[in-house]
């Protein structure tokens, strides 16, 4: 069995993971380890766990907090990762990063990212950056392996986004500088604490843009669509936020090469995912939407061409507190381990 611990584990990451560990045959939970709710079970602050998971959260500075095991969930803000990881990784655990601490193999990239999110651009741990994978394992799933000790998960819209225009640009029936991604999320994006702006009433009803100056995850996309690419990429980017409680719709554009059918692009991409079983590729008349991902890790691709204007358009679905999160994480402790990938993940959306 597989020791584990959640860092974070209150929040919805910390969460999302625990209803995946359930359905899982080879992880052992050692410990919840939050700064909040010390001392609750994990069922109290979240019912439906009852039964399932009666799991007490305990202190950073608690004994069982400390516990050597297999592998640590970090389900936390940027910035606590990098301070925990070197401690963990002494003590022979794989780290799995839900935030950007780990996204990036430099220094330099990492100071971008930071920037974006006004945080200090030094990384507390800049030693362990050449050796992150990141965790995409449709693109990298050879390098997240036994050998690795840390894997950056990656965030919710650059899931959405990559996986949409991965096969157009990397096959290169797309001009890379004309790629606009148009997205949109559920509210349980912002996390679990209060926010004024996500108070019901100002949420129901009501949509919007946000950070247009600048979105972190963009860093993400145009790195890898540019390793891909085999050249420095761009993208249009807006991020909006729509009254659900969960879902991303990314809705993807791009000029064509040159004129190339939608029979064409639908048999480029099913060639590119053939394999990928949480990747699934649909017609354009097929009417998918957020809730045939609802709960999965899967990513739904609905593949258009609009004739008219000879551009390719990709609707891309996920649920971003799993295939955007938990769901991501859980795919990469597998591969860490050498467990079959789908083990805890093999489910089907719940409908209506």
């Amino acid at each position: 069995m597989i020791k584990v611990k959640i860092v974070g584990a209150g929040g919805y990451g910390g969460v999302g993971m625990l209803e995946l560990l359930c359905d899982h045959p080879g992880v052992e939970l050692v410990a919840l380890v939050d700064v909040d709710n010390v001392g609750v079970p994990i069922s109290r602050l979240y019912p439906h766990l009852h039964g399932f998971c009666d799991e007490v959260v305990v202190d950073p500075a608690d004994p069982k907090a400390g516990a050597a095991v297999d592998a640590v969930f970090m389900a936390t803000p940027d910035g606590v990762g990098m301070k925990l990881a070197p401690g963990e990784i002494a003590k022979g655990a794989k780290v799995i990063d839900y935030s950007g601490d780990f996204r990036f193999n430099t220094a330099g990239a990492y100071a971008d990212y930071a920037g974006r999110i006004g945080r200090d651009p030094e990384h507390a741990s800049a030693e362990l950056l050449p050796g992150a994978v990141y965790g995409l394992p449709e693109l990298h799933r050879s390098e997240i392996n036994e050998q690795t000790k840390v894997v950056g998960n990656p965030g919710c819209f650059a899931v959405s986004c990559i996986l949409g225009l991965a096969p157009a640009v990397g096959r290169g029936v797309v001009k890379p500088d004309s790629l606009i991604c148009d997205c949109k999320t559920g509210v349980s994006g912002a996390g679990k604490n209060p926010n004024p702006a996500f108070h019901y009433p100002a949420r129901y009803d009501h949509m919007n843009a946000y950070k247009l100056a600048g979105h972190q995850h963009v860093c993400e996309i145009e790195r890898e669509l540019g390793l891909l690419a085999g050249k420095e990429i761009r993208v249009t980017f807006t991020s909006q936020v729509v009254p659900v409680c969960r879902g991303i719709m990314s809705t993807l554009y791009a000029d064509l090469a040159q004129p190339t059918s939608e029979e064409e692009l639908l048999d480029l991409y099913r060639e590119f995912y053939d394999g990928e079983f949480f990747v699934r590729v649909f017609t354009s008349d097929s009417g998918i939407g957020s809730m045939h991902v609802r709960g999965t890790n899967c990513c739904n691709l609905m593949v258009s061409v609009d004739e008219r204007t000879q551009r390719l358009r990709v609707v891309s679905h996920i649920d971003n507190l799993m295939k955007g999160q938990a769901g991501s994480a859980l795919q990469n402790l597998n591969l860490l381990f050498g467990l079959p990938e789908g083990s805890g993940l093999s489910r089907p959306a719940k409908y209506p």
